[in-house]
């Protein structure tokens, strides 16, 4: 088994790789660049294949194919990115990445509070010397209602630690956990809407949720809300968004993802000019926030993403059951 990593950073992830490969005995090779047509070269004679979320359309499946590609390891959570079609016609295995979850469920909580608290604001007219009140009036967590939508670890935990704070907490997932019952009301999504003074996203990017909150959904809620979203772009329809952003039912937005965030994080763009439109108008509200995608980055989590690329790579060597592997 041999592993060839994609869009590996020298500054952080490398030092993990080298390890946990000599930990699991797993040579691997690495480039800090995207895959491409001018690289695919790169992983011949390599079993594993290893990237962050990127282009892997079925022309890419295919050359992962050619190479000789056995397995296919995401290191991120979330796999949406992957084309299972085209990769069960090769009989292909997948993985993916685990981490603990209090690094994006504690990101989620401080992003709520920078919401609530107008901290974009505040900072802008600091960064201009402006040290008048006026327009800074925030809100206190403790006396909001928040919402909470997916109760698996990372929306768990998030009730756990939301529940210090002293805020009425509801929560929707098509599969209530008993044990979050004891800080959080679990209610149906339209109650959710009504009552809560903030939302905070951790469901996974599926066919069925995608545009969860919709124009729909944004019309149930109380007008000057907070959305709070550290887990996937395509969860919000970002055009609803804006229109609720413009019509002040939403009343601020704190977001680590967005729909259409390829090709935008974890690049320099200092000096490129970016055609996103959304983007551009998101970022051009004040009770906006937008954070590059980096909820996750931590020293912990980075160092179990990569962990986990190789636990499961062992695992598939081994022909052991890992709970890396994705089903499909």
């Amino acid at each position: 088994m041999k592993i060839f990593f994609y869009a590996l950073r020298d500054y952080d992830e490398l030092p993990c790789a080298e390890k946990y490969s000599r930990e699991y005995g797993i040579p691997f090779g690495w480039t800090s660049a995207y895959p491409s047509a001018d690289n695919y070269g790169l992983m011949k004679g390599y079993d594993a294949f290893c990237c962050l979320p990127c282009d892997m359309s079925e022309p890419v499946i295919d050359k992962l194919h050619e190479e000789g590609i056995q397995y296919v390891l995401a290191r991120s959570i979330g796999y949406d990115h992957l084309n299972f079609e085209a990769m069960k016609k090769y009989g292909m295995r997948a993985a993916n990445v685990s981490y603990p979850p209090e690094t994006v469920a504690n990101y989620a909580i401080m992003l709520m509070m920078m919401a609530a608290r107008k901290a974009k604001e505040i900072m802008n007219r600091a960064d201009a010397q402006d040290y008048s009140l006026k327009g800074k009036l925030g809100r206190d967590i403790s006396g909001m209602t928040v919402g909470v939508i997916g109760t698996g670890r990372i929306g768990s935990t998030v009730i756990q630690h939301l529940s210090g704070f002293g805020c009425r907490i509801l929560c929707y997932d098509p599969y209530p956990r008993e044990e979050n019952k004891k800080y959080a009301e679990y209610v149906d999504l339209d109650t959710l809407y009504k009552e809560c003074d903030a939302i905070t996203l951790h469901a996974n990017a599926t066919k069925e949720n995608e545009h969860l909150l919709n124009e729909a959904a944004f019309a149930k809620m109380k007008r000057g809300m907070i959305i709070v979203n550290t887990s996937r772009g395509k969860l919000i329809d970002t055009d609803a968004l804006i229109h609720a952003l413009k019509d002040g039912i939403v009343g601020g937005a704190a977001l680590d993802v967005l729909e259409n965030e390829n090709g935008l994080y974890y690049y320099n763009r200092s000096v490129d000019l970016i055609d996103n439109d959304e983007m551009a108008i998101l970022r051009s509200f004040p009770n906006v926030l937008l954070m590059p995608h980096t909820a996750f980055y931590t020293e912990v989590v980075v160092d179990n993403m990569v962990k986990s690329c190789f636990e499961a790579a062992a695992a598939f060597e081994k022909g052991e059951p890992t709970y890396h592997e994705l089903k499909f």
